[in-house]
């Protein structure tokens, strides 16, 4: 009879900080595995964020959320580049509309500069129309923040993801936790499909993980979901724009911002609206309606462009303004609770940190001899795209292929994110992975190529794998 697996640690929630500390903790001879509700990791608030790499230039001075932000910053400086994310440094301008506005940025220059983001400087008003002609007049002046990116939101926990697998971390997707049970020092994890076991537990549940620290025992925060509406343009606005351009943060939201994407496109929002629903990411005119009239306030000429699509996410709000991370040794167990909007930028900063609270209570992590690494394909516009590449169409005709013709995304770049280390299982994972089905036309054209290449690869895979056990 085979012996039921009993993991080390075991981490609740595929998004990007719950497989961030995956992959963290891929580097030790432990047994790990990450539970994740849906069908894919990086499928919840991971998929729809601003897609900005911040700096922690305007955190709140001295709390957990700007020390992890900082650090998760530095630390992506190394691994952005060497693991592949699309990104650009494209810096930010900070924009005073009015006195009050612009009576405020001496403060947030200060706080930049107590954060130790001291390249932070005030720009004159004559300064922002040279750094951003197309802004609309009126404006009094501002602050320029280069260290403000812009990234890839999918390609990064997808990263984690695969470094954590490639180093033998277990995976299992459609399994939410609705109950656990603790007895002679062992966790029992329910899901619908079955049971987890596990020495520990760490809690990186995002929108539920006030629910799961609930299943613990405690009650001290809860998460309410803040629905950020976007509005995405069509790549020919993109010379309108040339940073991402921040309003001035209030204490709820960092506002609506103007931002180019990786992909080429110009992001315009998003909004922040208190909700009750956790599965409410649909849209509505009331908040698109508010976006575009602020867009009209920043940049009138970018409502003359096309919009390419819509979408709403969803962030871990809770009661409190800080990170609610939490460390019970007594239990074997680690809450990472409350990530909100900076979730993306301060992830390394948070895995980090939780390494440090397990070896704080006591328990020898021994670091692997080696460890595997991969590069992630590249689906952003700065570097050579595979369409372009003589060298690899040469090597392989399939990347010469155009599938979506939107997005220029071959035929090698579809089956190659349908065989990596961890494969797209849904057409939505294939678009996160690819950019199919993700440009002007919304897959109208390309969606039925793109699905019989999805049901293809993976009745062809299925094939393989059984006549191998056979």
């Amino acid at each position: 009879m085979e012996t039921e697996t009993i993991y080390d640690f075991t981490i609740i929630g595929g998004g990007v900080v719950g497989t961030a500390i995956a992959q963290e903790l891929s580097k030790y001879n432990i047994k790990t595995v990450l539970l994740e509700s849906k069908a894919d990791i990086g499928a919840g608030t991971s998929k729809a964020n601003t897609a900005i790499w911040h700096t922690g230039f305007d955190a709140k001075t001295g709390s957990l959320e700007q020390k992890l932000l900082v650090r998760g910053y530095e630390l992506l400086q190394d691994y952005v580049p060497k693991f592949g994310i699309p990104h650009e440094k494209s810096g930010a301008v900070l924009i005073a509309w009015n006195e009050d506005q612009f009576n405020s940025l001496p403060s947030i220059l200060e706080k930049a500069h107590n954060n130790g983001v001291t390249d932070v400087h005030l720009l004159s008003v004559e300064e922002v129309y040279t750094l951003e002609p197309n802004v609309n007049s009126g404006a009094l002046g501002g602050l320029m923040v280069p260290g403000e990116s812009i990234i890839c939101p999918f390609t990064v926990p997808l990263s984690y993801i695969t470094q954590a697998v490639v180093n033998n971390v277990e995976v299992k997707l459609n399994f939410p936790v609705t109950n656990l049970f603790y007895k002679d020092n062992i966790y029992t994890l329910k899901g619908e499909n079955g049971s987890v076991k596990s020495k520990f537990v760490i809690n990186a549940a995002g929108l539920n993980s006030d629910v799961i620290d609930r299943l613990f025992g405690f009650e001290r925060f809860t998460v309410t979901p803040r629905r950020g509406e976007l509005i995405v343009f069509d790549k020919l606005s993109r010379n309108l724009v040339n940073h991402v351009l921040l309003p001035v943060p209030t204490a709820i939201t960092k506002g609506v911002l103007i931002s180019p994407t990786v992909f080429g496109n110009i992001m315009l929002g998003p909004t922040a609206e208190d909700l009750k629903d956790k599965e409410a990411t649909n849209t509505s005119s009331e908040g698109l309606d508010f976006l575009w009239k602020k867009g009209e306030q920043i940049i009138s000429k970018l409502l003359d462009e096309e919009v390419t699509s819509t979408y709403a996410g969803l962030r871990a709000a809770t009661e409190h303004s800080d990170y609610q991370i939490y460390s019970h040794p007594e239990k074997n167990y680690i809450c990472v609770g409350g990530i909100r909007s900076t979730g993306l930028s301060a992830s390394l900063g948070i895995a980090e940190y939780i390494i440090e609270l397990i070896e704080d209570a006591g328990i020898e992590l021994v670091k692997k001899t080696s460890i595997k690494e991969v590069k992630m394909p590249y689906i952003g516009e700065k570097e050579i795209r595979p369409y372009k590449d003589d060298h690899l169409i040469k090597k392989n005709s399939d990347y010469g292929k155009i599938v979506c013709h939107c997005e220029r995304v071959t035929l090698g770049e579809i089956k190659d994110a349908l065989h990596s280390p961890f494969p797209a299982k849904t057409l939505e994972g294939l678009r996160r992975r690819t950019r199919c089905m993700q440009g002007r036309c919304q897959g109208f054209y390309c969606s039925a190529d793109v699905k019989n290449i999805f049901e293809s690869e993976v009745i062809s895979e299925n094939v393989e794998a059984l006549s191998e056990k056979i």
